[in-house]
């Protein structure tokens, strides 16, 4: 049996009917740019997350951009994220002209260690960026009290983390904005690109909704320099039908994950670890092995596809070479990444699919 990195078949087959509905209307009214299923997408999501307001934009990278630009993140300022993530994550930074300050990583979690997240922050320190890796929460109440005491924003990164929650509260919920992707493959992906930023702060709302629409009060009035970013119609109205299902989509996702557990017990393999007070809603099933690339091969010999999420960390990157790392800087990371293996996971997969990605990856390992 050949097993897919990610099928969602069955999830775009459930609501089809729904969306092609919405979109006859969108297309009648020729209302495709800001029409009133963003807003009203806007709504179900900020009250799903539990924060006052959620903002559409057309990605995940420009949701944490312009929630950067929102706090006046600007040259001179210094941004502290982990270097183990999407090199997404730090170019945001990159284009509003701070510097990067890269931390390490719980080796446990795959999150940003806030032991070491401290010692890194300086007087030009303006945000910290923790990332809420593979779909489970870092630890927001450390990093909240070391950025409380030292004045600093938190931007949370939750474009992993669609509905998880630590100690019962949403990603994205807990710093000065939470920021997410509907790419396709996201827990709550658009059929196309997307994003959005949440948050409980009026001000970041007001910013983030100017900038998206080229700064401006009126048609032709510019308040300041914005940007083209708005979240489309189309992609709302197939938001709004998955947002519906997200949670029981998530309770699937955590089915598999306890399959993968069980079948991978005694096994040579690192298997996802979740941490004390948080949920892990599994948008990658992240094992670490070792001689990965071997391992790789035999299951794709045996029709299991698997990929690497991430395989070089972004301080060992050529883009960020002026950054001034170098190899060793991040061990656990650099570790983590020679290891980390993603096998498929999406939320109908069928436990015979997981037995069968188990079995050949334990022959692989033989």
């Amino acid at each position: 049996m050949s097993v897919p990195f990610i099928d969602f078949t069955e999830q775009n087959k459930a609501i089809r009917p729904e969306i092609n509905a919405a979109w006859e209307g969108i297309i009648e009214k020729s209302s495709f740019i800001m029409g009133p299923q963003v807003k009203k997408f806007e709504q179900e999501f900020a009250a799903y997350c539990g924060t006052k307001h959620a903002i559409g934009v057309n990605s995940g990278t420009d949701a944490l951009y312009l929630a950067l630009c929102a706090l006046d993140i600007a040259p001179g300022d210094e941004v502290i994220l982990p270097t183990y993530t999407f090199i997404a994550t730090a170019l945001c930074v990159s284009y509003t002209g701070a510097a990067v300050k890269f931390v390490d990583i719980e080796e446990e979690t795959y999150n940003i260690d806030p032991q070491k997240l401290e010692k890194v922050i300086t007087k030009k320190t303006k945000a910290i960026i923790p990332v809420h890796l593979y779909g489970q929460m870092a630890n927001m109440d450390e990093i909240m009290s070391i950025a409380n005491k030292h004045g600093v924003a938190v931007v949370e990164d939750a474009c992993q983390a669609h509905g998880t929650r630590y100690k019962g509260a949403r990603s994205g919920s807990m710093g000065k904005a939470g920021c997410f992707s509907f790419y396709p493959t996201k827990g709550l992906g658009a059929w196309g690109d997307g994003g959005a930023v949440v948050t409980n702060d009026d001000k970041v709302k007001y910013m983030v909704e100017m900038l998206r629409d080229y700064g401006r009060t009126d048609r032709y009035s510019h308040k300041m320099k914005g940007f083209n970013s708005r979240l489309d119609t189309m992609q709302a109205v197939v938001l709004s039908a998955k947002l519906k299902s997200l949670d029981h989509w998530n309770d699937m996702r955590k089915k598999v994950a306890a399959v993968y557990a069980e079948e991978l017990k005694g096994v040579d393999v690192i298997v996802p670890k979740l941490a004390s007070h948080r949920e892990h809603v599994y948008q990658t099933y992240a094992v670490r092995v070792k001689s990965r690339d071997k391992v790789m091969e035999a299951l794709k010999a045996k029709g299991v596809t698997s990929l690497i999420h991430y395989p070089i960390p972004i301080h060992l990157q050529e883009a960020y070479a002026d950054a001034g790392y170098k190899k060793n800087d991040f061990p656990v990371s650099e570790k983590v990444c020679d290891e980390i293996l993603s096998l498929p996971m999406f939320p109908h997969m069928t436990a015979a699919q997981v037995k069968e990605v188990a079995n050949a990856l334990k022959e692989s390992l033989s």
